[in-house]
């Protein structure tokens, strides 16, 4: 998700390399999610290799510019084909329903008039989406969430979780901000997650949860919601920096990797706890190397899953 498109703040200052190494190092003292964190410190930093892979890469229908082990399946053999939702088996999560909301769409950039018009999202109108960034070698960021909500779906499935996609590629563009909050709401989800991957300035990196802000006016009311979505967002701000080994983003939330908005209308507009999470800067070459690795799409998979899983089962 870039800083330039009509859903971003700019992006804040850099931190001195001495300031981003001491707020991760408070942000592991701070209870809850924040626990997790004391783990960066053991596994040497961002790509250090921190968290187990539970499994290998799920095949991807969009090739990332870089990295060579997509090919592998599963435990369990190959992935089901692409779908907009996954029906549930038998597990600790049978009954319950997550939303996973793949940031943008391949076909964005082809109709520029449809995602540029404005749509209502309670506190004022926004573009109905963007096409979202991608990284210098052209690995797009819609490719990358789309590949990692296929991965998260398929360990939900596992769990027992019936999980529904907002989008699978299988429309032209989008679906807009506000359809894909109605897409959560109509499912009356457990939890809903938007992925996306952040456009800020080379220099920057690691990740961010953003969290909805009580927000009242018009059709956007997140007072109820407000709560349990912070709940989601540390559960799985702890568990993806355990998996990943990725630190919180040095330039927003503080070194917490924790962020809270009002002007996102897929937030807004959610009548069920939701987050977004940044899992890294795809123009920074550092981070870009992580998000175009099957291996580490599969930690980042992981990581949320196990978020997911945590706050589910409370």
């Amino acid at each position: 998700m870039s800083y330039t498109g009509p859903d971003f703040d700019p992006p804040r200052p850099r931190r001195s390399p001495l300031r981003r190494t001491l707020t991760v190092a408070l942000a592991a003292l701070m209870p809850g999610a924040l626990l997790g964190w004391g783990v960066y410190a053991a596994v040497g930093g961002p790509g250090g290799g921190g968290g187990e892979e539970r499994a290998a890469p799920v095949p991807s229908s969009s090739a990332p510019a870089a990295g060579g082990d997509d090919a592998k399946e599963p435990a369990g053999g190959a992935s089901s084909p692409a779908t907009a939702s996954a029906p549930a088996v038998s597990g600790p999560l049978k009954g319950k329903v997550v939303v996973v909301d793949p940031g943008h769409n391949p076909g964005n950039f082809r109709y520029p008039d449809e995602i540029n018009r404005t749509v209502d999202v309670g506190t004022h109108h926004k573009e109905c989406d963007t096409t979202g960034t991608s990284t210098d070698a052209g690995y797009t960021e819609a490719a990358f969430t789309l590949d990692v909500a296929h991965r998260l779906r398929d360990l939900l499935t596992r769990q027992g979780a019936t999980v529904k996609l907002t989008q699978d590629g299988d429309r032209p563009y989008g679906p807009c901000v506000d359809e894909r909050a109605r897409i959560g709401n109509e499912a009356r989800a457990d939890a809903a997650v938007s992925i996306h991957a952040d456009g800020s300035a080379a220099g920057n990196r690691g990740f961010h949860v953003i969290l909805p802000g009580a927000v009242h006016a018009g059709a956007a009311d997140t007072r109820a919601i407000a709560g349990p979505s912070r709940d989601l967002g540390e559960r799985i701000a702890g568990r993806f920096v355990r998996v990943t080994g990725s630190a919180p983003a040095d330039y927003v939330g503080g070194g917490t990797g924790l962020v809270t908005r009002t002007d996102l209308g897929g937030l807004n507009l959610s009548k069920v706890p939701k987050v977004f999470i940044e899992c890294g800067n795809m123009r920074d070459a550092q981070d870009a190397a992580l998000l175009t690795s099957g291996a580490w799409r599969q930690k980042a998979a992981q990581g949320i899953s196990e978020g997911i899983v945590g706050f589910l089962r409370g």
